[in-house]
């Protein structure tokens, strides 16, 4: 919590990043992420969902993750 209060405080302007992106997606976790993906990257060239896994899906389905990285970095 002291870093999302910290990057509050900090008055810095929000900048959207042009850098090479992929998003997951998890079925136990945050759901609407693709708005803000969307809002602050314009280099999203990755998208997945899965239907299983959460907020910490590298030890809920690590399976999946790698799979999903092998596929963006491949």
């Amino acid at each position: 919590m002291r870093f999302y209060l910290e990057d509050a405080r900090a008055g810095a302007e929000p900048r959207v990043s042009a850098a090479r992106t992929g998003v997951q997606v998890f079925a136990d976790d945050f759901q609407t992420i693709k708005v803000f993906a969307e809002r602050d990257n314009t280099g999203v060239v990755h998208w997945s969902r899965h239907e299983r896994g959460g907020h910490f899906a590298v030890m809920e389905v690590p399976e999946a993750v790698v799979a999903d990285l092998r596929v963006f970095f491949g």
